[in-house]
């Protein structure tokens, strides 16, 4: 396994603890459960946001860029008074 593929299920990990930590914080009862989850989310999407800005530099996770049409049809379709 190379380190591109590590990194790959690295993202896929942490992305899959931030959906569980979302959803707990959401459904949390009670002020101290909602913080508790509330800061763990904080703390595991900026470890998201570390795997991705390095497996980005290495050119290994490069977002398409959207079309310049598709971009002004959906910012007309949703912002009509801007």
């Amino acid at each position: 396994m190379d380190d591109k593929c590590i990194m790959e299920g690295l993202l896929d990990s942490v992305k899959g603890s931030c959906d569980l930590l979302m959803h707990g914080s959401i459904e949390s009862a009670t002020p101290n459960v909602h913080q508790t989850f509330s800061t763990a989310l904080n703390n595991v999407l900026g470890m998201q946001n570390s795997i991705y800005a390095d497996m980005a530099s290495r050119g290994w996770y490069a977002p398409d860029q959207a079309p310049q049409q598709k971009i002004n049809e959906v910012r007309q379709k949703y912002c009509a008074a801007c």
